[in-house]
C-alpha cells in the first residue's frame, strides 16, 4: 500500500509562521506535524510514500530526505502547480496511484489518534470521520441504515449530517479513483472555487463504490493556532513527556508535561505545563505554559500562555522596578 500525502498548501491561517516554513513542518509536541503523520503510517506497515508539494516544497523535500533518508521507507515528490484544491493535488499524483492495489490518502496538516492497523484492515474503501458541532465547515458524510456512505458533500450550507471527514481515506480501487479525479478535472467540476476530493469520492460512489466510515475520536486539524496548541497539549500527555529529571536548569522549575530539545539554556524560569521548546533556545527570567517555542530563539522576561513562537526569534519582555504602598491594586493585563 502506498500513502499519498498532500502538503502543498500555503497555511494562511497559521501565518506568520508559514511565511517562512511549510505548515506541515510546524512543530507539535517536539516533532513536525509531518513526522507525526509519517510515523503513524509506518507503524501500520506502510513504507511507500508520495508527497504532493507546492508552497515552500523544497523545504519539505529537503526535510524528508534528511530525516528519513537512512530509514527503510521509500518516498517520491510530485509538484502541484497551480494549487487548485485537494482534488487537483491528487490529480497531479495520479501516476503514483494508478498501478497500486490500495492507497491511503492523509492530509498533511492533520494529526490523528487512531488504531491505524484496524483502519487499514477494511476490505473496502473507508473514510475517517468524526461527529462535529459545525459540520458546515467540513466535508460531510451521510450514511444509510446499514452504515454505508450514501452521499458526500463539501461544506454544505444546510448539513444533513454531523459526520465530518477528518482527512484520512483508504481506497481499495485506486485506478477507479484516478478515473474519478480525471473526470472532475476534465469536466471542470469545482466546488467553492476548487477541485475537491469530496466531489471525486462522490463520483466514485455514484459508480457503485462501496464505502464505510471509521470513527476517529481524536482529530486535530493543525491549520490554525488554537487546534495546534490543543494537539500539542494532548500529545505531550504521554509518559515520555512526564519525566523531568533529565532537565537541570539553574533556578528553574519544570512542570510536566514538557518537551525540551537539546542544547537549550534556561535559567530563572518556570516552564510548563504543556510546553514544547525547540533546540538551542535560550530562556531567561520567564514563565511559559501551554505554548510552543521554536528552535534557536531567545526569550527574556517573557510571560507566555497559549502562544506559538517561531524559530530564530527574539522576545524581550518589559521589566519593572516598583515601590508600591498599602491598599494598592495594579494590573498590567491588557483590557478586553
Amino acid at each position: 500500500m502506498k500513502a499519498i500525502i498532500p502538503v502543498a498548501g500555503i497555511g494562511s491561517k497559521l501565518r506568520p509562521h508559514t511565511h517562512t516554513q511549510p505548515k506541515a513542518l510546524v512543530p507539535v509536541a517536539g516533532r513536525p506535524i509531518l513526522v507525526h503523520i509519517v510515523d503513524m503510517l509506518v507503524s501500520g506497515g506502510i513504507h511507500d510514500f508520495c508527497f504532493i508539494i507546492g508552497y515552500l516544497g523544497d523545504k519539505i523535500e529537503a526535510f524528508i530526505t534528511d530525516y528519513y533518508g537512512k530509514s527503510n521507507i521509500n518516498f517520491e515528490f510530485v509538484v502541484q502547480e497551480p494549487r487548485e484544491g485537494i482534488g487537483h493535488a491528487l490529480w497531479c499524483a495520479r501516476e503514483a496511484m494508478r498501478d497500486e492495489q490500495e492507497v491511503i490518502i492523509m492530509l498533511g496538516d492533520t494529526i490523528l489518534n487512531l488504531d491505524i492497523s484496524d483502519f487499514l484492515s477494511s476490505k473496502h474503501t473507508v473514510l475517517g470521520t468524526k461527529k462535529v458541532n459545525t459540520p458546515g465547515n467540513f466535508g460531510v458524510v451521510e450514511v444509510n441504515e446499514e452504515g454505508l456512505v450514501k452521499r458526500l458533500i463539501e461544506k454544505p450550507q444546510i448539513p444533513k449530517s454531523n459526520l465530518a471527514l477528518v482527512g484520512i481515506y483508504k481506497l481499495t480501487r485506486p485506478q477507479a479513483f484516478v478515473e474519478a479525479i480525471e473526470g472532475i478535472i476534465s469536466s471542470k467540476t469545482k466546488t467553492l472555487g476548487e477541485y475537491q476530493l469530496t466531489d471525486a469520492l462522490m463520483l466514485l460512489l455514484e459508480q457503485g463504490e462501496k464505502m464505510s466510515t471509521y470513527p476517529v475520536n481524536q482529530w486535530y486539524d493543525c491549520g490554525k493556532k488554537e487546534s495546534l496548541l490543543e494537539a500539542n497539549g494532548i500529545l505531550l500527555n504521554e509518559e515520555e513527556f512526564m519525566e523531568t529529571s533529565q532537565y537541570n536548569f539553574p533556578n528553574t522549575i519544570v512542570i510536566p508535561p514538557v518537551s525540551i530539545a537539546g542544547k537549550c539554556q534556561i535559567e530563572n524560569s518556570i516552564i510548563g505545563p504543556n510546553v514544547a521548546i525547540g533546540g538551542s533556545t535560550i530562556i531567561k527570567n520567564s514563565i511559559i505554559e501551554n505554548s510552543i517555542v521554536g528552535s534557536f530563539s531567545k526569550l527574556e522576561v517573557a510571560v507566555l500562555n497559549q502562544s506559538v513562537i517561531g524559530s530564530d526569534t527574539i522576545l524581550e519582555g518589559p521589566s519593572q522596578s516598583l515601590n508600591i504602598g498599602d491598599n494598592t491594586e495594579i494590573s498590567f493585563s491588557s483590557l478586553e
